[in-house]
């Protein structure tokens, strides 16, 4: 008993401490708890001292759960009916979500762990409890429990998606009223928007507020589309509803979250990563689309030159020293390194990865997520690493000094060791180590190759044609130097298929530079970078310029696609 009184009054200053009520107002809630034995919170409602709101926002404080407004929530008529009605009443609680085997419930009392011990035996599933109002709790049991609300009610379009790929057919964008989009109506919308995005082979979804309207826009062979505008009013309860799915909390719109979740197209899964961020219009939410297919692409489909996929095949085969893969941010490297990984993978090897974040999980093979609050950074999980016998060993990114030296030891001791980092070329990646302070010496011996890329865009096979490129394409590209060559270009008229665009689909580019004995005395001498990609191309390293005209001459991308994306080639 006397615990339970140190309880109430360690709560009863935690509400003082938060300004949410008075000394005196939690005194004369205590005297008539005493009196009525009812709760603390429910009296100072009651007394009128506090609004249920507050009351649910500090609690969601104190035990460091997410609290949300059901009254703005989209629920789903199936997920709620996974709980029985007298249990839902008895313990006042509702199913909001279900992921995989994961069930996120709302509940008054969020202590109460008979409740989710019972939910959970029913369920079968892991219960992740989030706060909610007791009163819009009620209303909602009403709605969805009472006998044939929720089969009565006719089947309503969620809203109409402004899809800028058929505006031919409508005359302006569509918003409805948030009035007109109830429950399940918000579930449909986000669900729609992932599916079609997906369908669209979208790599980014975008929903983010402007003046009077969201707008959702996804990110489909590097370049952003529009895929629709809403009415303003449904951005909460769809950041909301992608909020619960990816494990965030509801409550927190000041800072920045992340999370991710699993979802389920036809008979395709993919796993979306959620990054929140707070805008002065309102939270922005972007998801970044983790489609297996498209992480794991056999090596020889990613678009090497049979020389260029023979060495580095060569290159990862080999039992140990450093392969770097570099270039900017969304250029495939992840799908390079998951490529390789996935082409040595055999039971004889131990792999280990350490990544930030895992993109996906790959099948024995061993990979840690690293969590820097924790002190769980790619130094620190490399150094475990060396103490878990490993064969190969891949970090999703040398940053710093620390790691590049445990890196380059542990390639140096035996070890094959597989990384990104952030240079233009090839030849340029060695300066860059040398400018972190690695010693030229460790760079030389433990470093076998160095693969920059880029993804171009290819021609859409539907409207391809012959074309001339334009003069200052050809001049600015050296064209007219090349011998040997078929001279005929192709480009993509725009059609439905590619949205006009005349692309469909995209191919890497790629620079690989391969570390023989006369590059590493050249490396040891401290030599330029001009000076080695010239020593570099003599042993026959091909430019990312020069692999992107291949393709060109191949029919598979223009010469204006591989002059945007070497322009730095360019202006040399």
């Amino acid at each position: 008993m006397a615990a339970d009184k140190g309880k109430k009054k360690l709560w009863g200053e935690y509400l003082v401490e938060k300004g949410v009520v008075s000394i005196e107002q939690i005194q004369k809630a205590l005297e008539e708890q005493r009196r009525a034995g009812s709760r603390l919170g429910q009296t100072l409602i009651e007394l009128g001292f506090l609004k249920e709101e507050d009351l649910i926002v500090v609690l969601a404080q104190q035990l460091g759960l997410a609290h949300i407004d059901l009254n703005s929530y989209g629920l789903k008529p199936a997920v709620v009916k996974l709980i029985p009605e007298n249990i839902a009443r008895r313990y006042e609680l509702v199913a909001l979500e279900k992921v995989g085997n994961n069930l996120t419930i709302a509940m008054a009392d969020p202590l109460n762990v008979f409740a989710i011990d019972e939910i959970q035996k029913i369920t079968n599933c892991r219960i992740e409890p989030v706060i909610c109002s007791r009163s819009a709790l009620f209303h909602v049991l009403e709605k969805y429990y009472r006998e044939g609300a929720a089969e009565s009610r006719p089947e309503q379009p969620a809203v109409k998606s402004t899809d800028a790929y058929s505006r031919a057919a409508q005359s302006e964008p569509s918003k409805e009223s948030a009035s007109a989009v109830e429950g399940n109506e918000v579930v449909q919308l986000v669900d729609t928007i992932v599916s079609s995005a997906f369908k669209e082979r979208a790599t980014d979804i975008h929903i983010e507020p402007d003046e009077g309207e969201i707008r959702v826009r996804c990110r489909v062979d590097g370049f952003l589309r529009e895929l629709g505008t809403y009415s303003k009013e449904l951005l909460l309860p769809m950041v909301s509803r992608i909020k619960v799915l990816a494990g965030l909390d509801i409550s927190e719109k000041r800072i920045p979250q992340d999370g991710r979740f699993r979802f389920t197209v036809g008979d395709t899964d993919i796993d979306l990563r959620v990054s929140t961020l707070p805008t002065v219009l309102g939270e922005k939410i972007v998801m970044r689309v983790l489609d297996k297919a498209m992480l794991l692409i056999p090596l020889d489909k990613l678009g090497f030159l049979p020389v260029n996929l023979k060495q580095f095949e060569e290159l990862i085969h080999r039992p140990y020293g450093m392969i770097l893969v570099t270039g900017p941010t969304s250029s495939g490297k992840t799908t390079t390194l998951y490529s390789a990984l996935n082409t040595i993978n055999t039971i004889e090897k131990n792999i280990l990865t350490v990544e930030d974040p895992v993109e996906y999980r790959l099948k024995m093979i061993n990979q840690v997520q690293v969590n820097p609050r924790a002190g769980l950074t790619f130094a620190t999980g490399l150094r475990s690493f060396l103490r878990q016998d490993p064969n190969v060993i891949m970090i999703g990114e040398i940053r710093d000094l620390e790691t590049a030296e445990i890196a380059i030891q542990s390639a140096l001791t035996g070890h094959l060791v597989l990384s990104t980092i952030h240079t233009n070329t090839a030849p340029s990646t060695v300066s860059r180590l040398i400018d972190m302070n690695v010693d030229a010496f460790l760079v030389a011996s433990a470093v076998t190759g160095i693969l920059a890329q880029r993804l171009i865009r290819t021609i859409c096979t539907d409207c391809k044609e012959e074309y001339a490129p334009a003069a200052d394409v050809i001049d600015a590209l050296n064209l007219e130097g090349i011998t040997g060559k078929i001279r005929r270009f192709f480009r993509g008229k725009g059609c439905t298929k590619c949205k006009n665009s005349g692309y469909r689909g995209r191919i890497g580019i790629y620079e690989l530079m391969v570390i023989n004995d006369v590059l590493r005395e050249l490396i040891l001498k401290h030599v330029s970078t001009s000076d080695l990609t010239k020593e570099a191309r003599k042993h026959g390293m091909k430019t990312l310029r020069e692999d992107g005209l291949e393709k060109v001459y191949n029919g598979l991308t223009t010469v204006e696609e591989v002059f945007r994306a070497t322009a730095e080639e360019a202006k040399g």
